[in-house]
């Protein structure tokens, strides 16, 4: 399948770019998401019309992530969680949980955006964390977990 990118899509292409990909992943993400467009020759046509406006709504968009990452870029996030005597969390500490710990310190970040290769966080200290803020613009964020006092 065929089709032409609306925005940028990490690992496939930017704007206007024309990409074959499966039929699957065209049907069920990036259509339904408004990412990309059938590459039909009506919607070429009107592509080519609405290119500017996409083009420009994309540099606005790179210019508020890049302006979120210089604010979050020195952001500590502490969090409180039951732990063992040895440090090891009772549970763990994962994207929704940083995420708002971070909207209450008044720094609204999505749950999508916090990102944990290793998976969950499962022990006490300080851990770096990567925030996806844009397809351009990561950043690094620090989480400290330290040990609710048992009582």
């Amino acid at each position: 399948m065929e089709v032409i990118l609306l925005q940028k899509v990490a690992n496939l292409g930017t704007i206007g770019d024309r990409v074959k990909v499966k039929s699957g992943y065209g049907r069920n993400f990036l259509l339904p998401s408004g990412k990309a467009t059938l590459a039909t020759p009506a919607n070429i046509a009107r592509f080519e019309l609405i290119r500017a406006d996409l083009e420009r709504e994309a540099s606005a968009n790179l210019k508020a992530a890049t302006d979120r990452a210089e604010v979050l870029r020195d952001l500590r996030v502490t969090i409180s969680a039951k732990a063992g005597t040895e440090g090891k969390l009772f549970g763990s500490v994962g994207t929704s949980d940083i995420a708002e710990a971070a909207t209450r310190m008044g720094h609204t970040l999505a749950r999508s955006e916090v990102r944990l290769p290793a998976g969950p966080l499962r022990s006490v200290g300080e851990h770096s964390v990567a925030l996806h803020l844009h397809a351009d613009v990561d950043v690094s964020l620090i989480v400290n977990i330290v040990a609710e006092e048992q009582g």
